[in-house]
């Protein structure tokens, strides 16, 4: 399996992913030729009937396996004007992110469908599956297979902020939750909407879709490396920023990726 075009699709919501210098990244990181394209929806020019299906994929009830949901006429409208305005489907609303990707797949041309094509798809809307050990929904930052994608918002909520975070948040609800000090009071700890580091944490992620659908393993144990499943913000951090590497393993994998291309 070889990879010899990837197709990028923007979040235009989110500039801070810097989709152009994303792409010179995978370039020079993978030496492979890669295509920037609109937001999915707009792109692949999206209608009513692409609205009622994505409106199909929220998740109601987080301790329940997936159901298709029946929409609403409001959700439906809701879902066909974020195909132009992306910025309104950053609310926090549930998607099957297995039921999304496979959508996804439906909507992408069979002719560009070919194994040595990988489509990665930026979204605002939060990604999640369900998990059969504690029975209930979690958020997913990527949705790896091809197409895959990767999450702007599960990258905000999905890894767990500290956990002194949550003691304060639980301590200081009697007199009143101030999320804008308690924000403050942990800045720098976990990331933030817009953050100025999304660029460089996209790239880490990125890097995940792109090694599971070329060797089927994305995540990496140790913490020092890009390719570690992070559970909470201070490890994606770690991992993303401060170090911003692949360990030495998969370094080695790197390089037979690109000797392969």
């Amino acid at each position: 399996m070889k990879i010899s075009r990837v197709f990028l699709y923007d979040e235009p919501s989110v500039p801070e992913i810097e989709i152009n210098n994303l792409a010179k990244f995978i370039q020079e990181t993978l030496g492979m030729q890669v295509e920037v394209r609109k937001s999915f929806f707009e792109y692949f020019k999206s209608d009513k009937n692409t609205a009622y299906e994505l409106a199909s994929f929220r998740i109601f009830n987080p301790y329940s396996p997936f159901e298709k949901h029946k929409p609403t006429e409001e959700e439906i409208n809701f879902e066909e004007e974020s195909f132009t305005n992306t910025s309104i489907s950053n609310n926090i609303i549930l998607y099957d992110g297995f039921e999304l990707q496979k959508f996804l797949g439906k909507i992408i041309p069979q002719e560009e469908l070919l194994p040595h094509n990988f489509h990665l798809v930026f979204t605002t809307r939060l990604t999640c599956t369900y998990d059969y050990e504690d029975y209930r929904y979690h958020g997913r930052t990527v949705i790896c297979s091809n197409p895959s994608i990767v999450s702007t918002t599960g990258i905000i909520e999905a890894p767990a902020k500290p956990r002194e975070y949550y003691i304060s948040m639980y301590q200081s609800m009697p007199q009143g939750l101030n999320l804008d000090a308690l924000k403050e009071q942990f800045k720098g700890r976990f990331l933030e909407y817009h953050d100025k580091n999304l660029s460089r944490v996209v790239r880490g992620y990125t890097l995940q879709t792109i090694f599971y659908y070329l060797t089927g393993e994305p995540f990496c144990d140790s913490k020092d490396c890009v390719l570690n499943n992070a559970h909470w913000q201070e490890d994606l951090l770690h991992a993303q920023i401060e170090l911003g590497k692949l360990c030495d393993t998969h370094q080695k994998i790197l390089k037979s990726i690109k000797n392969h291309e």
